[in-house]
C-alpha cells in the first residue's frame, strides 16, 4: 500500500485504495471493510498525495504532516479525531505550527488525524513518507 494508491472519495466516509482503473470509473478497496466496488469519474475522489495542508508561507504536502504524526507518537495511534475543536487545533499546532488558521479548518484536521489513525491500524509504512532534503536533490541535479 502506498500513498500514491490511497484516496478519499468526496461524500464517503474513510480511506479507500485504489485497485485497478478504467476510462470511466475506478475500482477501489475500503480499507475499513475490504470491501470493493465502482467509484465513476464524476465523483469527487482525492488521491492523498495530491493532498497538501495550507500554512501561512506554502502547502505542505500531507504525507509530510503524517510523517511527523508518525514521528511524535512513536508510530502509534494519536488522539481521536472527534477531541474537541480545542484539543484538535491544539494538537495539530504541535504538529504544524505554521498552519493557515484561516484556512485550515477543524474539519478538515478531523479528517488528517482519523486518516492517520486508519493508516496506522492498517500497518502502512509511514518511514516511506520521509520527507527528502531538497538541498541534496538540487546539489545533485546541477553537476
Amino acid at each position: 500500500m502506498t500513498i500514491e494508491k490511497l484516496i478519499a472519495v468526496s461524500g464517503k466516509p474513510g480511506l479507500y485504495e485504489m485497485v485497478s482503473g478504467g476510462k470511466k470509473n475506478v475500482i477501489v478497496q475500503s480499507l475499513a471493510d475490504g470491501k470493493r466496488f465502482p467509484i465513476s469519474a464524476v465523483s469527487n475522489i482525492s488521491t492523498l498525495d495530491s493532498i497538501a495542508i495550507y500554512t501561512f508561507t506554502e502547502e505542505v504536502p500531507l504525507s509530510d504532516v503524517f510523517y511527523t504524526i508518525f514521528q511524535k507518537e512513536e508510530g502509534k495511534a494519536t488522539i481521536s479525531h472527534k477531541e474537541s475543536g480545542k484539543v484538535l487545533t491544539s494538537f495539530f499546532t504541535e504538529i504544524l505550527p505554521e498552519y493557515d488558521t484561516e484556512r485550515v479548518y477543524t474539519s478538515n484536521i478531523k479528517k488528517v488525524i482519523q486518516w492517520y489513525n486508519i493508516l496506522v491500524d492498517k500497518g502502512f509504512d509511514f518511514t516511506a513518507l520521509e520527507p527528502k532534503n531538497e538541498d541534496e536533490n538540487d546539489e545533485a541535479g546541477e553537476e
